[in-house]
């Protein structure tokens, strides 16, 4: 390595001191009043966003990555909860198939990237090669070394092309993530989160650190840079991450025409069929029996 290489090794190392994992939990509090408000704001403004990336045809594509429990399926979820899913859309792929596993390795994502008027949100991405590929032995060592020689590149190719590209990685402490896992084994609403290779991850943790610490070396650039989000606060994490998703594209709010609801026309000609021919499910819950002489429609 000559001179000049090492000393910009070194500086990229020093850089990167700023993503160390966090040690303590954060206990900041947040009430559920004050999330909700601020929650709800940055909801009216992700509506103005979506209508300036159909309005413009934008092609946004967003990143998540991070450990296993980090909280990247929950700030999804806020993200795409008021969006319309025509033009929001979220790209989660499962393990690849023999014939993908054939294929040039970015060919599987390209598949899901925006069309014009389009935000995709990938629910992890082509970082599996970097994380949990490399941690797990799923790829050999030169699949690795290429994936760090054409990732960079390949992002360059989406964002000349127009592509919005922004890439976050969720930080989580060890101790947080036991306590989400903890949650998930006792939840019934939630195991299904917890997949075989959560739990190989346990014993892997400084593996896994070692794995992001390379790919951050390799892959933030200044082009397609890494924001990372302090994760163990869900409820900041999530406000955090959608604020500054929004400061990264800008916008601008459109104008909306008035909507008038037009009477609704009767036609006395029209003879409804009787509602006993319907089958209702049945009303478990209600308090008050339905009256079978009104037809709700």
């Amino acid at each position: 390595m000559s001179k000049d290489s090492k000393k910009k090794h070194s500086k990229h190392e020093g850089k990167h001191l700023k993503h160390v994992e966090p040690e303590k939990k954060d206990h900041r509090l947040i009430s559920k009043k004050k999330y909700n408000k601020e929650l709800r704001k940055l909801e009216i403004e992700l509506i103005k966003l979506q209508e300036w990336v159909k309005f413009k045809q934008l092609k946004v594509v967003v990143l998540f990555e991070g450990r296993d429990a980090a909280g990247k399926g929950g700030v999804i979820k806020r993200i795409t909860g008021p969006l319309n899913p025509r033009i929001c859309r979220i790209a989660a792929l499962g393990t690849p198939t023999e014939k993908e596993k054939s294929e040039w390795y970015f060919q599987r994502y390209t598949k899901h990237l925006p069309f014009g008027g389009e935000i995709v949100l990938f629910d992890r991405s082509w970082y599996n090669r970097a994380g949990v590929e490399r941690v797990m032995g799923f790829c050999t060592e030169e699949q690795y070394l290429e994936f760090f020689r054409s990732c960079p590149e390949f992002e360059q190719m989406l964002i000349r092309s127009g592509i919005i590209l922004v890439k976050y990685w969720f930080s989580v402490s060890d101790e947080e993530q036991e306590e989400r896992f903890q949650d998930r084994i006792n939840d019934p609403t939630k195991t299904w989160k917890i997949s075989p290779m959560d739990i190989a991850s346990r014993e892997k943790w400084v593996e896994y650190s070692k794995a992001k610490d390379e790919m951050f070396i390799h892959t933030d650039t200044s082009e397609a840079p890494w924001y990372v989000v302090p994760a163990d606060n869900k409820k900041l994490a999530r406000l955090n991450c959608i604020s500054h998703l929004l400061s990264m594209i800008p916008y601008e709010t459109l104008p909306a025409e008035p909507i008038i609801l037009p009477p609704r026309k009767e036609n006395s000609a029209y003879v409804r069929p009787p509602i006993s021919d319907q089958t209702f499910v049945p009303d478990r819950y209600g308090r008050k029996k339905v009256n079978s002489e009104v037809d709700p429609d």
